[in-house]
């Protein structure tokens, strides 16, 4: 989704603003962990501020792909009814099986599913419409959805948004070579597709642990019957 909307010209990106905050207060041991500390900004404060402000480029879009589980307590969330939220969910094991390949402990709070459905309540709550878009769905019909999403958001969809260069962007975060190994190799989206998912004993516990969420935001979200 990311490389979507990196791929208009009229859009300016930013990956993940709150990850220095999130592993600067956590302390946890990720992959890269001092040099993402190094790049970015930890103080959330002054990211919430950023993200709240002028396109930094004049851009008149801007795109932030947040992740969920950033928003530790420490991290208010006041500011995030400011913004146009989109909640773009996935079938948990398939989140784990992700998370794993990366870094090899996960716990529930490490992969966001449990915050989604915080935040999800806390916006409706605030009287804020919050879209819900499941990525096996997405996957399926990439156009028709992009289109929806763009029409919800006031712009116009355009082409680009579904095909972009192969290789690493200068907007993707210094965690990259981490994670994106995919993400750098696509061209587009990939349909969807069945995957045999094989998770030991306590990350099949963690998938579970998250599947009430998962289920509850599944059962909200935009379906043919909406776009």
């Amino acid at each position: 989704m990311m490389r979507a909307w990196e791929n208009r010209p009229d859009c300016f990106v930013v990956d993940e603003p709150l990850y220095a905050a999130y592993l600067k207060a956590t302390r946890l041991d990720h992959p890269g962990r001092d040099e993402i500390i190094a790049a970015g900004e930890t103080n959330w404060r002054a990211v919430a501020d950023w993200l709240l402000g002028a396109t930094p480029d004049g851009s008149p879009i801007f795109f932030s792909k947040m992740m969920t589980h950033h928003l530790i307590p420490q991290v208010g969330r006041e500011w995030i009814a400011s913004l146009r939220n989109v909640l773009l969910i996935r079938d948990p094991r398939e989140v784990v099986a992700s998370y794993v390949r990366s870094r090899a402990s996960c716990e529930p709070a490490d992969v966001g599913v449990l915050q989604q459905a915080e935040l999800y309540d806390e916006l409706v709550e605030a009287g804020v419409d919050v879209p819900i878009i499941d990525a096996a769905d997405f996957l399926r019909d990439p156009r028709r959805y992009l289109t929806w999403l763009c029409e919800w958001l006031d712009v116009t969809m355009t082409e680009s948004m579904l095909s972009w260069p192969i290789g690493p962007r200068a907007s993707d975060g210094v965690w990259a070579p981490h994670w994106y190994a995919t993400v750098v190799a696509s061209t587009g989206f990939e349909p969807w597709r069945p995957r045999e998912i094989l998770l030991d004993a306590h990350d099949e516990e963690v998938v579970e642990e998250c599947r009430g969420a998962y289920e509850r935001l599944h059962g909200r979200r935009l379906t043919a019957a909406d776009r």
